[in-house]
Order: C-alpha cells, then sequence, then structure tokens
C-alpha cells in the first residue's frame, strides 16, 4: 500500500507537469478498471508472504510484469492511462469507486465460501 501511495504521488506530480493531451492507446475505463483491481489483489498476496520486505517487492514486481502481460498492456500504457484519467478527479473518482465496489464484492464472496 505504501508503494501504492508513493507512485500515486509522483502520478500526480507528472500531472500537474504534463500537457493536456489525449494518450494515444488510452486505456477505457473498464480496461483501468480491471487492471487496478489485479493490482491492489496482487500488492495485497505479495504483502501477505511471509518473507522479508525487500522479497515482498521482488516478487510484486514479478507478479506486476506478468499482470500486465495478462492484460496485453505494458506499464508505460498504463502509466499514462492513468495520468490522464488523474486529471479529472470526477472521473478517476468514478473509476475508483468501481474498484473499491468490485474488491468488497469479492471479498464477500470469499467470506461467504469461506463459511460453507
Amino acid at each position: 500500500m505504501k508503494s501504492f501511495l508513493i507512485v500515486s504521488f509522483c502520478i500526480l506530480t507528472l500531472v500537474a507537469c504534463n500537457s493536456g493531451s489525449k494518450p494515444k492507446g488510452l486505456l477505457s475505463q473498464d480496461k483501468m478498471v480491471e487492471i487496478l483491481i489485479n493490482i491492489h489483489i496482487t500488492e495485497g498476496l505479495a504483502s501477505a508472504m511471509p518473507v522479508s520486505y525487500d522479497s515482498s517487492r521482488v516478487l510484486y514486481n514479478l507478479l506486476e510484469k506478468d499482470l500486465f502481460l495478462d492484460h496485453e498492456v505494458n506499464d508505460s500504457l498504463f502509466t499514462q492511462s492513468m495520468i490522464y484519467y488523474l486529471r479529472d478527479p470526477a472521473e478517476m473518482e468514478r473509476i475508483y469507486s468501481r474498484v473499491v465496489d468490485s474488491l468488497m464484492v469479492r471479498d464477500s464472496v470469499e467470506g461467504d465460501l469461506d463459511k460453507l
């Protein structure tokens, strides 16, 4: 989570310095939601491993690379899209509302399955 905050801060800094042009191949909101859901799940998995912080960072970086490969997106396009969406706080709030809702539903379903 700490790394996500650092990345978010860096992205916000870049937003302030970036021009207003729309990036080529901008990821759709739906694709951003899918990727962000998987990023948060991946961060949770890496941080829950019983290994040192340094090892969990290495693990997360490997998992993140696989995540982008699975979504057929490179990290620079994701970053450009994130910067673009961060320019409009209302749009970013809509994206993250969907991310949070999806994560809560997944958590609820997993909790229900654990009870069975």
